[in-house]
């Protein structure tokens, strides 16, 4: 339900595409109702709601264009905070991201434990009832089956080729030079993408985020 308002809400923004989530997408795989589910909340959006007969339906709303402004004027001091850090590279590495995103859910979390948020069924309109949720359950012969597509790729393919390929990807991601290219070359010389990230976890590392806190 909360997803069908949501997409509700992108479709009189003016989305040019949207996606909805299933109800079990958090936990798995959705399964082919749940899959349903979500596209009928679309379906219902499009040719029961009748809110694609205008173009922009919400069209001169004050209230609308106040929270725009309100947004915008918010969007730009992040902006600002950012330049004033040293960019976003910067910002990264002094944690202003982290601590924003830490900061801005333990403020949501504290609203819904002190009922300033409401969310129903969770501390609003709570009953005991138990909903189980059937999740799809990996078909182990297709983790199979990928090994062996996997192991049969790195066979037949030309190893010369792909020595190249990865030397090209180390060189260039090493420059200020565009990496498109080189990966595109690779990915279209059956490289494959664990081998491309292997050359780059060689050159950069792997990301430590630092204590915020």
């Amino acid at each position: 339900m909360r997803v069908t308002i949501q997409a509700l809400s992108a479709v009189l923004a003016g989305t040019q595409s949207l996606h909805t989530n299933a109800f079990d997408e958090a936990f798995s795989i959705p399964t082919p109702r749940s899959e349903k589910l979500a596209l009928r909340a679309q379906q219902i959006i499009a040719r029961e709601s009748g809110v694609i007969n205008t173009v922009d339906p919400l069209g001169g709303s004050y209230y609308i264009e106040a929270l725009t402004n309100e947004m915008e004027s918010v969007s730009y001091e992040y902006f600002r905070e950012i330049e004033n850090l040293g960019g976003v590279i910067s910002a990264i590495e002094k944690g202003f991201y982290q601590s924003a995103i830490a900061d801005s859910a333990f403020k949501y979390q504290e609203e819904i434990e002190k009922k300033k948020r409401i969310v129903v069924g969770l501390n609003e309109f709570v009953t005991d009832e138990e909903m189980d949720i059937e999740l799809r359950e990996p078909d182990p012969e297709f983790e199979k089956q990928k090994v062996a597509d996997l192991t049969a790729l790195k066979k037949n393919r030309d190893l010369n080729v792909v020595k190249t390929c990865l030397s090209e990807v180390r060189q260039v991601i090493q420059g200020s030079d565009n990496v498109m290219p080189v990966l595109i070359k690779a990915v279209k010389s059956h490289v494959t993408l664990g081998e491309i990230i292997n050359v780059m976890r060689d050159i950069f590392g792997e990301f430590r985020e630092e204590s915020i806190y």
